[in-house]
């Protein structure tokens, strides 16, 4: 089952593929998003990714939540889910 995957604080010039490479260093990653702010079109520093493996998932934020990527400490964990809106 996949296990989805909150990265924050990232470098603003960090890209989808770098944030894919990244995790697959743990395993298979199904998707990385990076949130793009709709006015600016520039990043808003934080994303998903969506990895198969719950296990790998789990290595991976044990591994890189605090660690330096782009020359800021990344802010890594499961992804809670989003609240709808009205």
């Amino acid at each position: 089952m996949a296990k989805k995957i909150y990265v924050g604080n990232m470098n603003y010039n960090t890209t989808e593929q770098e944030l894919e490479n990244l995790f697959g260093q743990y395993g298979t990653v199904a998707s990385a998003n990076i949130i793009i702010d709709r006015y600016t079109d520039r990043s808003k520093g934080f994303g998903f990714v969506e990895m198969e493996d719950e296990q790998a998932a789990d290595a991976a934020i044990s591994a890189l939540d605090n660690s330096e990527f782009g020359g800021r400490n990344l802010k890594v964990n499961v992804a809670k889910e989003r609240r709808p809106r009205f």
